[in-house]
Parts: structure tokens; C-alpha cells; sequence
């Protein structure tokens, strides 16, 4: 702690400081001038900063140029600590005028009449201000309060006859240049302000005649005389003229509140049209920028709006009112953000309803629990179908080579229907198949290498005629059943499921390559699908006498459906695995084809077309092109089927 002495000494110093701040604020409050700092150099006082003589107040008049003496110079405010009234003092005497209390009793009277006259208003003429203020200049021309007051009745009388000039009245103005005579060294504002008033005397007439012409409505017609043509014409007179301008400020505000109506009604073509003839007046004028800003906003939020509704009439699966939207919207704003989004869904609803190409989807039972099969969107398009005349394994089934185009997109199962997906439809419907009807279907027997019919062969068998297992492609299947199979998915699913055409098979088999196969032209060089490899061997250790040399996948038999790569289009076992039914009947060439991509079929056809290799093909018949028959009863192990879903 701080020891007594300490303490009484920081005592002593604060009582010292407290009472050298008291004597500061006393000497501040009652003898200010003797704070005041004179500045150096003499500075000239206008009239706004001259007391008046009598009363030490302003006289209140306007800050104007000295006229007299163009050698001295406002130094700026001095540095000073006193009242406004010292420091105005101070000025009068640098100046030479007399300060209050010194001048002569003549002198403070006409000062007193001059600030009386000019508050009454009587600025020149007999007992008017300017008159006492030139009556105080004669007795002592350099009292800076009489020069002071002349200025700034100068400037007034420039002022008013400016505004009257501004203001169109030619009366007002002259009068108060007449008066602005009467004041010495005038005559440079005097000649300036009748110039001007000869121009608005010029104009005149045509400034009563556009007024006119607005008062009844003719702010832009007839062309050539409405009040828009006559304010130009004053303009081109008169650059200056201020109330031209204000009339073209108003005929272009009328044009701008015409084109906001416009908009209120979504006529944003017309409120266009209207903004053009509104630019056109006064390019780039404050109010024209503001209502631009204003529609453009509005536009905005109309198109978004109309974009949203369009969005969602996609949703509902309304395409047609979702194009009337969007279109709306576009005319509204070309350049609306998400109109390219609006238009590719618009497309995609146009070609594949609400689903996207390569997409995955399936579609649940209506009334039970589960599902379809996954199903992939094929994207529209075309290609050449068949095979070219000549090329690697050609046969004259295969041509003529042809274009099939597909203005929409289809769906296709992801992979062959599984032995699972199939016990589930017989379980359902309690459907016999053509196998159980008529005695059994078509195995493989590895003891001979040889297929043969067995009597109690059915889907429920594998290729061996053992138990299958549910994730197995399901094959003994006829054409009949796999058309039995896709009549109950579309009952219970309420969608519209059918065999695929031959046409689309193909086209989704190529996955948009134009190989002899999906994966090229020769042997895979990864494992791809399940096909017959010379590295392929049966239980026994059988191998294939024509199979792709040197390949070699896992399975003599079917496999799995899913356990191999997908082609381009995202199918599985497109190409492998099982062969696959198709809903065309069989043709001996591909004369008078469809090319739309529908299915071929004739009345009463008892031949189907079968298509896609199997694990058990050669590599000629696992070529894109390859097609064979086969009646519509046939149950084989090599043959199962897919399901198509229109879109």
C-alpha cells in the first residue's frame, strides 16, 4: 500500500488540477476573447457571416463571390476556442468595417432600415434594402455589412430569376433581372439571365401548345404535334430548358406506369413494347431504371412460378400442361433459370414417361405385398438391325440389314425371370405349364453330352433336372407360359408388361455398339457373360467342341442370374446364360419388317423367335444378329425369357 505522504501529496496535485480547470471554464464563460487565436492572414467575410450592427445577428443572406477585390482569399475558419459572435467581431475589424458600438448613429440606422426593408420584402427601388445598403457604401465604402448585404441580394435576385426561369414564367423573371440592375457590377448575371430569358420567350408558345397537348391526353400522338414532339422541339432550342424536361420526365413516367399496369395483367409483351417508347424519351433516366428493375424482377418470379407448376405437372404425369407452362414461361422470360431442366424433363416424359434412360425401377403389386421384376429404361433411338451381307457368320434370315428406329423409350428386366419370380406367379394363379400339361421338357444328360426329353421335366428342374434354385434363370418354360407370366404382372401391377419384341431384344442387347457381339468382335477378354469356353468343363470333364478359345466363365449350366458384367444398357445374361423368348412370330428374312421396333406378328403363328446366346451356344449363335424359331410349345434347358414394360 501507498505510504501517507504518498497520499497527501496525490491529494495536494488533484486540488491543484481541479482548480486551474475552474479558472479555464470561468475565463471561457466570461471572457471568451480572451481565448481567441487571431489567424495570420485577413480573410473576407461574406454576407451570411456579417452580424447585423445593431443586433450582433445574422443577417442571413447567402454566401456570395467577391466582386471587389479578387486578390484576397478565404483562408478558411480560424482555430478558436470563442463564441461565433467573437470571431465575427474579429473579421469586421480586419476588414475595416466599424464593429458594433463604433459606428456612426447615420450608419447604424440605414442598416437597421435595410434589414427591415429586406424582411418586409423590398429588396430595390425607393426605401428598399439594396437602396440603404448603397446610402451606407456612399458614407463608408468599405463597411463590409452593407457589401456583404448587396451581394446577397444579388444572388437572391439571380436566384428567383432563375426559378422563374426554370419555371417557364417569363414575367417573374424579367422583373427580377429589371431589379437585379439597380446593383453594381451586375451586369455579367444581368446579360447571362436575359439570354436565357430570350430562349424561354423563343419557346414559349410551343411550352403553352405541349401543355396543351398533355391536358388532353396527347402526350405522344398525333406524331409530329403531341406534347412529346413539342418538348423536343423545345429542347433542341433550348438544351437547358427545365421545363421541357420535366415534361418529358412526366410523358415517360405516364409510358412507365402504363407498362407496370401491363405487367399486373401478365402482358409482358405489351409492358415491353411500352418501355421501349418510354427508353426512347429519356434513355437511362433514374425512373426508367427502377420500373426496368421492378418488371424484370416481376418476370422473374412469374416464369419461376410458371416453372414450378410445370414441374409439377410432370410429377402428375401431365406432360401436355407442363409444356403449356413451360412455354408460358419462356415467353414471359426467355432466359428464366431452370427452363433447359423443364425442357430435358419435358423430353424425357415425351420418350419415357417420368422415368430417366438407364434408370431402375420396379413396380409393387397393386394388392399384396411384393414387387415386379427390377426393370432398366432403354433410351430411344435406332440402329441397324439384322446383319450385313457377307459379314462374320451371315445368314440370309439375318438381312436385310435395316434401320429401326424408337421415338420413346421402353423398359426391360434387368435380368432373365429367376425360377423365385416365377414360383411366385404359379403360386398366385395356380398356373399349369405346357410342360406339366404335356409330358415334360428338354434336359441335358453329361453322361452322353447330348440334350433329351424327359417326362417330368418342368421350370422347377435345373438344367440337369434337379431342383433349381430360386436366383437360377427359370427355363422349361414355353412361349405360351412366358406369356401367361407377363399377362398376371400387368394385372397385378396395373402396368402394361409383354414379352419384348425381337426388335427391341436386339437393340438392347447391342447396347448402341455395332460388334458381331455386345463386348466386341472376337473372344472376351474378361469373363462377361456365361458362354461356352473351351476352358469350360462338365462334371464328367466334358469340354465344347466349338466355344470361344481360351475363355473360360465357371459354369457348364446356367448360373445365377446378375453374376456376370451388364452390357452398356445395364442388362444382364443378354447374351449368355439362357436364350430368351421374344413376342414376334418367325419370318424367314426381314422383308416388310417393322421399323418402328413393334413386334412382327401375324395371326395364328405357331413359330416364335428365340433370341440371345445360352451357356450352351457357339459362338456363331451368340452373335447380335442371330435369331432361330421355335414353336411356341417348346420347353428346352437352354430357353428362358425376359419381360418388357411400355413406358
Amino acid at each position: 500500500m501507498p505510504s501517507s505522504d504518498t497520499v497527501s501529496r496525490q491529494r495536494a496535485f488533484g486540488g491543484m488540477l481541479g482548480i486551474v480547470l475552474l479558472l479555464f471554464a470561468l475565463i471561457y464563460r466570461f471572457y471568451p476573447e480572451l481565448l481567441y487565436l487571431h489567424p495570420a492572414t485577413p480573410v473576407r467575410v461574406t454576407g451570411s457571416e456579417v452580424p447585423n450592427a445593431a443586433t450582433g445577428a445574422p443577417l442571413g443572406f447567402d454566401r456570395r463571390p467577391d466582386r471587389s477585390d479578387s486578390s484576397q482569399i478565404n483562408a478558411g475558419p480560424p482555430l478558436s476556442l470563442a463564441p461565433e459572435r467573437v470571431i465575427a467581431a474579429e473579421r469586421l475589424a480586419q476588414l475595416g468595417g466599424a464593429q458594433s458600438g463604433t459606428e456612426t448613429p447615420q450608419i447604424k440606422a440605414l442598416l437597421d432600415r435595410a434589414e427591415k426593408a429586406r424582411r418586409a420584402g423590398r429588396v430595390t427601388g425607393a426605401d428598399s434594402a439594396a437602396a440603404y445598403f448603397l446610402e451606407v457604401l456612399k458614407l463608408a465604402p468599405r463597411d463590409a455589412t452593407a457589401q456583404a448585404g448587396l451581394d446577397a441580394l444579388a444572388d437572391r435576385l439571380a436566384s428567383d430569376a432563375g426559378g422563374a426561369l426554370d419555371a417557364g414564367d417569363s414575367d417573374a423573371a424579367l422583373a427580377s433581372i429589371n431589379a437585379l440592375r439597380q446593383i453594381p457590377d451586375t451586369a455579367a448575371d444581368v446579360a447571362r439571365l436575359q439570354q436565357r430569358l430570350a430562349l424561354l420567350q423563343k419557346v414559349r408558345p410551343l411550352l403553352v401548345a405541349a401543355a396543351e397537348r398533355s391536358k388532353h391526353g396527347d402526350s405522344t400522338t398525333p406524331p409530329g404535334s403531341s406534347a412529346l414532339d413539342l418538348y423536343r422541339q423545345v429542347l433542341a432550342i433550348d438544351p437547358q430548358n427545365s421545363v421541357a424536361r420535366r415534361g418529358l420526365e412526366r410523358i415517360q413516367r405516364g409510358l412507365l406506369d402504363h407498362a407496370l399496369s401491363a405487367v399486373a395483367q401478365d402482358d409482358f409483351a405489351a409492358a415491353g413494347s411500352v418501355l421501349a417508347q418510354a427508353a426512347a424519351i429519356l434513355p437511362g433516366s433514374q425512373q426508367l431504371q427502377n420500373v426496368q428493375g421492378q418488371i424484370e424482377g416481376i418476370r422473374q418470379q412469374r416464369a419461376q412460378t410458371l416453372l414450378t407448376r410445370a414441374d409439377s405437372a410432370i410429377d402428375a404425369g401431365n406432360p401436355a400442361l407442363a409444356q403449356q407452362l413451360a412455354q408460358q414461361a419462356q415467353a414471359i422470360s426467355p432466359d428464366v433459370p431452370g427452363l433447359g431442366a423443364i425442357a430435358q424433363r419435358l423430353r424425357d416424359a415425351r420418350l419415357y414417361a417420368s422415368y430417366k434412360p438407364g434408370q431402375l425401377f420396379a413396380d409393387n403389386f397393386l394388392d399384396t405385398s411384393g414387387s415386379a421384376p427390377a426393370m432398366v429404361v432403354i433410351p430411344a433411338g435406332s440402329f441397324e438391325m439384322g446383319a450385313r451381307d457377307g459379314g462374320t457368320g451371315f445368314r440370309s434370315n439375318e438381312a436385310p440389314q435395316h434401320e429401326v428406329s424408337f421415338a420413346t423409350g421402353f423398359a426391360l428386366s434387368r435380368s432373365e425371370i429367376t425360377v423365385g419370380q416365377f414360383r411366385r406367379f404359379v403360386r398366385a394363379t395356380g398356373y399349369v405349364t405346357d410342360a406339366e400339361r404335356l409330358g415334360g421338357a428338354n434336359l441335358y444328360d453329361d453322361a452322353s453330352g447330348r440334350m433329351h426329353d424327359d417326362a417330368h421335366a418342368s421350370w422347377r428342374d435345373d438344367y440337369e433336372g434337379q431342383p433349381a434354385a430360386a436366383d437360377l434363370p427359370v427355363i422349361n418354360v414355353s412361349w405360351n407360359d412366358a406369356e401367361a407370366y407377363v399377362r398376371w404382372l400387368s394385372q397385378v401391377t396395373g402396368k402394361a408388361y409383354r414379352l419384348p419384341s425381337e426388335a427391341e431384344y436386339e437393340y438392347a442387347m447391342r447396347g448402341g455398339t455395332t460388334t458381331v457381339y455386345w463386348w466386341g468382335n472376337g473372344t472376351p477378354a474378361t469373363v462377361v457373360e456365361n458362354l461356352a469356353g473351351s476352358r469350360d468343363h462338365s462334371p464328367s470333364g466334358r469340354s465344347w467342341a466349338n466355344a470361344f478359345k481360351g475363355y473360360g466363365d465357371g459354369y457348364w449350366g446356367p448360373a445365377p442370374v446378375m453374376h456376370f458384367q451388364p452390357n452398356a444398357f445395364g442388362l444382364y445374361d443378354i447374351d449368355g446364360n439362357v436364350s430368351e423368348w421374344t413376342a414376334d412370330c418367325w419370318h424367314e428374312n426381314y422383308v416388310r419388317a417393322p421399323r418402328d421396333g413393334s413386334a412382327w406378328v401375324n395371326p395364328g403363328c405357331a413359330q416364335r423367335v428365340v433370341r440371345g446366346g445360352s451357356w450352351a451356344s457357339s459362338p456363331e449363335q451368340d452373335r447380335s444378329a442371330y435369331r432361330i424359331d421355335a414353336s411356341a410349345d417348346t420347353r428346352s434347358a437352354r430357353v428362358g425369357f425376359r419381360v418388357a414394360r411400355k413406358l
